[in-house]
């Protein structure tokens, strides 16, 4: 695969998880966190801050989906799609340290985040010059 065929799938892959989970988050954040025991309630304030995260990773996600599909997008959607997935894995390293075992799917979680993460920091730091000239060139 062409690095920037690699960067692009990650961006894919990267993107369209964030969007999914983003989007259920926003739209229906006691279900979906239901689905890791986590129980939401009615509560007004933690409903809109699980809202506004998922706001937040869904806008992010279509950033990254965007870096797959248009070139001069790729290095910023990558290096977003990085700080996202790595930020969310390397915090629940903290918090599993801090807090203790959050379970077996949060875990899996990380440990999806951080492999996305790295997925996509690799592929930027294997771009070709040409690869790079390319995502900056206007598209």
């Amino acid at each position: 695969m062409r690095m920037p065929d690699l960067l692009a799938a990650t961006l894919f892959l990267g993107g369209g998880i964030a969007v999914g989970i983003g989007g259920a988050l926003l739209l229906a954040p006691q279900g979906f966190q239901a689905t890791q025991g986590i129980a939401l309630g009615a509560d007004p304030a933690l409903l809109s801050e699980t809202r506004a995260g998922g706001g937040g990773l869904l806008a992010m996600g279509l950033l990254m989906l965007a870096g797959a599909f248009r070139p001069a997008l790729a290095h910023g959607a990558g290096t977003v799609a990085a700080g996202v997935y790595l930020g969310y894995g390397l915090a629940r390293c903290i918090g599993m340290a801090l807090d203790g075992w959050p379970g077996d799917g949060l875990a899996m979680a990380a440990a999806a985040e951080l492999a996305i993460g790295a997925a996509v920091l690799a592929a930027l730091r294997l771009r070709t010059p040409a690869a790079a000239a390319m995502s900056r060139s206007p598209a």
